[in-house]
C-alpha cells in the first residue's frame, strides 16, 4: 500500500463527503460540478494556501506539520481515529520510522505468558491475534465459540492460520455466527484501514487486503470509501450453530511487548441466558475432547 496513493484518496473521499453547505459556503446552482468541497475551498477554511494543500493531495508533501494536518482534520469534520489516520498516511516516515523499510514477512508466536493466561481462563472465549487478525492461540472455549469447524491447532501453523477478517468475508460458517454481519463488516474493514495507515510496510498485510479486494466484492466496496474506526470493546450477538443466539461482551487488550498482538476476550451478563449458553457450550467442548482423546 503507498502512502501517497493511499493520502490522495483518503482526503478526496472526505472531502466528498462533505457539502458546501454544512461549512456555510453557499454553492452556485449551475456553475458547481462536484457535490463534495473542492480542493480550493477546504484549503481556504483551514487555513493553508491551495499550493499546500493540493500538493498534500497528491502525495508531494510528506512534512505537513501537526498544526496543518489539524486545521484540515477540524474542517473535514474528522473523528479522532480519522485524524490519526491521516496523520499516519501524511508523515509514515515521521510517524513509524520503519515504514521505510520493507523486510521479509516474519511469522510470530503467541508468547508462553500469553499461552498460559488462555489456558487459565477455562471459563471465558479467548483468543490472541496479531495486529493483521491472524490467530495466533485461542482456548478451548474460544475456538468452540468461533471456529469449530477448524481444527483446533489450526494456529500452530503460520502460512494456513486462520485470520478473523478474511473468515468474516470468506468463511460462510464463520459469517452466520453475526446476526448484524453489516455493522461486522463495517467495523473490520475501518479498522484494518487504521492498521494499515500505520504499517504501510507490512507486505502480508498488504497481501490480506489484496486477496480480499480481488476475491470479495463486498470488502472491495467497503475499503474503497477509506473508512476509519478502531473498537477495543463492545458487545457481539452471536448466533452459533449449537447453543443459539448469545450476547457477549468483549475487550480487546494490546499484549506489552509485542508489534500489536492483542488477547480478545467473551463474556456473559452473570444469570443471562447468554451466560447459560455459553456454559453449555464449555461443558459441549470439554465433552468432545475428551471423546477425542480416548480415541487417541
Amino acid at each position: 500500500m503507498d502512502a501517497p496513493s493511499e493520502l490522495g484518496d483518503f482526503l478526496k473521499s472526505r472531502r466528498a463527503a462533505l457539502r458546501p453547505q454544512d461549512v456555510g459556503i453557499t454553492p452556485h446552482p449551475t456553475r458547481r460540478r462536484v457535490s463534495g468541497l473542492r480542493r480550493e475551498e477546504l484549503a481556504m477554511l483551514s487555513g493553508v494556501s491551495i499550493t499546500h494543500y493540493t500538493r498534500l493531495e497528491q502525495g508531494r508533501a510528506l512534512s505537513a506539520s501537526d498544526s496543518v494536518l489539524d486545521s484540515i482534520a477540524r474542517t473535514l469534520r474528522l473523528t479522532d481515529d480519522e485524524t490519526a489516520h491521516l496523520k499516519d498516511l501524511a508523515r509514515p516516515t515521521a510517524t513509524h520510522p520503519t515504514a521505510t523499510r520493507r523486510t521479509a514477512p516474519r511469522a510470530e508466536q503467541a508468547g508462553p505468558s500469553a499461552r498460559q493466561l488462555l489456558a487459565a481462563m477455562s471459563e471465558v472465549p479467548a483468543l490472541v491475534l496479531d495486529r493483521r487478525n491472524d490467530v495466533l492461540a485461542w482456548n478451548r472455549l474460544g475456538h468452540a465459540l468461533l471456529a469449530a469447524h477448524l481444527p483446533a491447532d489450526s494456529p500452530e501453523t503460520p502460512g494456513t492460520r486462520p485470520n478473523v477478517t478474511r473468515m468474516l468475508f470468506l468463511d460462510d460458517r464463520y459469517r452466520a455466527l453475526y446476526t448484524d454481519w453489516d455493522d461486522e463488516a463495517q467495523l473490520a474493514v475501518a479498522s484494518l484501514r487504521l492498521i494499515a495507515g500505520r504499517h504501510p510496510d507490512d507486505r502480508r498485510l498488504t497481501a490480506l487486503v489484496g486477496q480480499l479486494t480481488v476475491q470479495c466484492d463486498e470488502f472491495a466496496s467497503r475499503w474503497a470509501r477509506h473508512p476509519v474506526r478502531t473498537c477495543t470493546s463492545g458487545v457481539k450477538q452471536l448466533r452459533h450453530p449449537l447453543v443459539g443466539t448469545m450476547d457477549l461482551s468483549f475487550e480487546n487488550l494490546v499484549i506489552p511487548g509485542t508489534s500489536g498482538q492483542r488477547l480478545i476476550a467473551y463474556t456473559a451478563e452473570p444469570g443471562s441466558p447468554s451466560e447459560a449458553a455459553l456454559r453449555l457450550l464449555g461443558s459441549t467442548a470439554a465433552r468432545a475432547a475428551e471423546n477425542t482423546s480416548a480415541t487417541v
